[in-house]
Order: structure tokens, then sequence, then C-alpha cells
């Protein structure tokens, strides 16, 4: 089984709960994406492409398989510890999972980006695109997780076996934020620790004294877990706005001006005096040929590089590769293509690239350009 396969069954009889008339994002059988609806793909389309996979031998074999360093554990545990001096880190998981420790009112909290643990991303066990590597980080090894933020419910982006088992964690479960419509789905295997956003709906996270906000941000992309329900729950990415760190994590989408209209939106908080755009954004870079079948879902790499510019981000890493065999381009392509791309549009090195799975990086706090005196 393929991912995107299922877009092309009939579209569904659901109707929107959800529904304000007063939204062009909101329908009243579901969702659409801000800049052009999306179409599901037609039976002919879908077997357009799998002829022309067959025919070319696609996916080709990795000329290398993505690279695997072992998970520091005692540095994420001291970064816990540190307190005031605890800085900001990422740790790639693996495919759009992703541990982030965030500085948070002189204490870390611990964030997870659609965490996906299991063997395959699909409903079935024994059938359904299968981990090339383990995850990064191993479920028993996380740190107490404060906060999943979850960008729509596709089975690689949201896994129920892995929510259900971060709700048991010692210590109480996480908070889950999630797009309209999935609080329900939640509901039923008994999460109750789960707020739903909307586009540019804002939640705060209070840690230590101190506040995040948590927006979700509009992207161009699709929902669906079933054959009846296309469209039916919202998707998105999400803006994390600490007073030390700012990071935007973009899900699954495709190329859209929704970018530029994120950045404007953060605009006023950050000017130069605020210490400038994001600090991080973690970007999708794979599953992107062919072109003609998943650009209006998912962006190439260059697409990528130039979603780092529109929202202003200082640095970004790419995720959405290197785990899972979705598409017709190598699992080690995307890190080629993004290298080339970021040459071709002039942007400095280091500033947009990749980690190994299970690699932690850790970041410089954000800085504020002081005010001159009046």
């Amino acid at each position: 089984m393929r991912i995107l396969a299922a877009q092309t069954a009939a579209t569904t009889s659901f109707v929107n709960p959800y529904f304000d008339p007063r939204k062009p994002h909101h329908r009243p059988g579901g969702f659409q994406n801000r800049y052009g609806d999306f179409v599901p793909r037609g039976i002919g389309d879908l077997l357009r492409w799998r002829w022309q996979a067959w025919r070319a031998g696609a996916p080709r074999p990795p000329r290398a398989l993505p690279p695997v360093v072992a998970p520091d554990l005692p540095g994420l545990r001291d970064n816990a510890a540190a307190g005031a001096a605890a800085r900001p880190t990422l740790t790639f998981i693996g495919h759009a999972s992703t541990l982030l420790q965030l500085p948070l009112g002189g204490g870390v909290l611990h964030v997870l980006t659609d965490p996906v643990f299991s063997e395959r991303a699909s409903p079935f066990g024994f059938v359904g695109p299968k981990r090339m590597q383990p995850p990064g980080l191993a479920l028993a090894a996380l740190p107490h997780i404060d906060v999943v933020l979850i960008s729509h419910n596709h089975y690689d982006h949201l896994d129920d076996a892995s929510v259900r088992a971060l709700a048991r964690q010692p210590g109480g479960p996480p908070l889950f934020v999630v797009p309209l419509g999935l609080a329900p789905w939640m509901r039923r295997r008994g999460i109750d620790t789960v707020v739903e956003l909307d586009w540019w709906d804002a939640h705060p996270v209070a840690h230590g004294g101190a506040t995040a906000e948590i927006t979700l941000t509009p992207s161009q992309h699709w929902s669906g877990r079933g054959l009846h329900d296309r469209l039916a729950t919202l998707w998105g990415g999400y803006a994390v706005l600490a007073p030390d760190f700012h990071f935007f994590f973009a899900g699954d989408t495709g190329y859209s001006a929704d970018f530029r209209d994120i950045r404007a939106h953060f605009a006023a908080r950050q000017g130069t005096a605020q210490g400038g755009g994001f600090d991080l954004a973690l970007l999708p870079i794979g599953a992107y040929e062919p072109r003609w079948f998943m650009r209006q879902q998912h962006n190439d790499p260059a697409e990528a590089v130039q979603i780092h510019r529109d929202v202003g981000a200082r640095r970004s890493i790419g995720l959405h590769w290197g785990t899972f065999a979705l598409t017709d381009e190598p699992c080690d392509q995307p890190p080629r293509d993004l290298a080339d791309a970021c040459r071709a549009q002039g942007l400095m090195p280091g500033t947009f690239d990749v980690m190994a799975i299970g690699e932690t990086r850790a970041f410089a706090r954000r800085a504020a350009t002081p005010q001159p005196s009046p």
C-alpha cells in the first residue's frame, strides 16, 4: 500500500459540526485549503502513477541508508535539569517525529511533534509503509512529555498506538494539541487532555511561571484515515512562541502563499527589537515525486527552501524523509536535492540542513535587540 492511494476513494458525506460560513476554509462537508481546493485524484491518475513508477523501477535503491546515531540520553537529561542554563534542543526521531526541549520558566518544556513509533504507517500491522530505521529515540527512553503537537490525521503523522502510550506515561498524560475534528478521535481512546484549534487559534501553555503560545497555522494539505472521511478534520502546522525561543513546525504541506501569511501574522512579534523571525523551522523535504501527482500536497526541497525564506526562519531542519518509503524518490534523495536548492538559492551553509536519526542539536536562546534609549 502506498501513501495517498486512498485519496482516490469516494468523497465523504460528512456534515461538518464546526462549519462557520465566515471562514473560507470551512465547508458544510469538511475543510479546504486557502489557496486552491484539494481535489482527490481519480483512479486513472493513480494507475498512471503506479505504471510510470513500475516502468522506471521507482523508487530506486538508495546510495546509502539515512544516517543513524545513538541518542544522547545523558545530554538530554542534563539539559532538562539545567534550570535557567538549559538550551533549546531538537532530537530527530524520524519522519516528522521530533523532540524539542524548550526552555521555559526556569525549566524545560518537552514537546513532541507528530509522534509515530510504530513499525508501519498504516491502519494494519501487516501491510503498509514499513520503517526503514527504528525510531531515533524509543518511547521508553523519552523524558516526561508536556505537549504533543499533531499536524493532521494521516497514518504517518497520527499513530494510534503511539498516542495511547504517551497518554499512559508515568506522571500523567501530556497535553495533545490537535486541529479541529481530532478531539473526538482522541477522546474515543480515553484521552481527555486535548485542545482543538482552528487556523490562527492560539493556546497558552504555562510552565514554571512562564508561558509559551501555540498557534495552529494554515498549510496546503488534506486529511483522511479511511474511505469516507476525506477532509472531515483540519490539518496545519504550528508556531510556538516562547520568551526564549520561537519555532515553527510545518507539518505536511504543499507550497502555497500560506507561508508568507504566517510571516505577516507574527511580524509584530518578530521584529528586530523582539529578536527577529523564527529561531528554528521544521520543514518537510520528502515524499515529492512524481511532481504531477504530489505537488498539491507535498513540497519538494526547492520549495522547502522557499518556505524557509517565506516564514523568515533563521535556521531550518528538513523532516519527512528517511523513515518510510512513501513516493518515488530514493529515501536518501531529499537531502541531496535540499543541498542543491540551498546552493541555488544562496543560503549560507548550515542554514538549512538535515539531522541523523537519533541526533540532538542545541540552539542559542532568543536574544532581543536592546531598544535605544529615549
